[in-house]
């Protein structure tokens, strides 16, 4: 039988991958495969052979235990989830991103491991607390072997976003490991009345729908688009106008994380602006997948 901290920490790292590939499945549906959560060895970098360039985005626990949240992937995962974000097709610009891309990654990453820090705490069972994301790049092996240090414990888990190789990290402290082997341990008698074959949950009831429900998005409406050079644009005086692609009287867009959500109307409610719901274009099963995140124990 495995060692009961292994398992713990396989389970964390299965939900945890989990609710981070739910939110990248709000923008490419079906272009996020989720691999198996495999603990690190002692001694061993948890970005090693990791593919660079790449863009990183990483987050610490605030709670004073050493460790957080890492998530890694290419230059081309990065753009191409950029152009998912804005509905434009990805192009090949090279190893360097735009600020556009950049500003949507970072949008995209910080969703992710606020999903992330939710599995945490559903399966610890208590609120987990975590930095601002810091969105990085990784010019070389070098930078990537230096990221992921400092935890007694890392698991690590592959994804593939858009046919691009990235990773998951999780860096856990001593305490998370100890209570969940408690709560593993309080639960043996109960599986070895079954047989032997029961799905393994940790502390927290919520499963992978219940964290995603909880991720905050980001909603926008809008009202109409233009192009332009970037010359043109860049030269706009104060008090300039920029005609846009839609008359007055049409309805504007209503954008959840970048995906069009809903149409609808401008109106005034005690003096501030909002959106009156005319046609909901998505439903909730097309902003995140339903998932399962338990494993069974051998």
């Amino acid at each position: 039988m495995r060692e009961q901290t292994d398992i713990a920490l396989e389970e964390l790292g299965n939900s945890t991958a989990e609710a981070v590939a739910g939110v990248l499945r709000m923008f490419l549906p079906d272009d996020v495969e989720v691999g198996e959560a495999q603990v690190v060895p002692s001694g061993t970098p948890p970005l090693d052979g990791v593919t660079v360039p790449a863009v990183a985005a990483d987050v610490s626990y605030l709670d004073g235990a050493s460790g957080g949240n890492l998530f890694v992937t290419t230059i081309n995962g990065v753009r191409k989830l950029a152009a998912a974000m804005m509905g434009t097709e990805a192009q090949d610009g090279g190893e360097t991103l735009d600020e556009l891309e950049r500003s949507a990654v970072a949008e995209a990453m910080n969703q992710m491991m606020a999903a992330a820090a939710g599995a945490t705490s559903s399966v610890l069972g208590e609120e987990v607390e975590i930095s601002t994301p810091e969105v990085r790049d990784i010019e070389t092996v070098t930078d990537a072997l230096a990221l992921g240090e400092g935890a007694p414990y890392a698991i690590t888990v592959p994804l593939t976003l858009a046919g691009e190789p990235s990773r998951l990290v999780q860096l856990v402290p001593k305490a998370f490991v100890l209570k969940m082997t408690r709560a593993i341990d309080d639960r043996n008698a109960v599986d070895l009345a079954g047989d032997g074959h029961a799905p393994l949950h940790l502390p927290g009831d919520g499963g992978p729908d219940d964290i995603l429900r909880g991720v905050p998005l980001r909603v926008c409406a809008e009202i109409g688009r233009a192009t332009m050079p970037m010359a043109e644009a860049v030269s706009l005086p104060d008090g300039g106008l920029v005609e846009l692609d839609r008359g007055a009287d049409d309805p504007v867009d209503v954008l959840v994380n970048g995906r069009r959500f809903a149409t609808g109307r401008l109106v005034l409610v005690d003096d501030e602006w909002a959106v009156r719901i005319e046609e909901v274009l998505l439903g909730a099963d097309d902003l995140h997948p339903t998932t399962s995140t338990s494993i069974e124990r051998s």
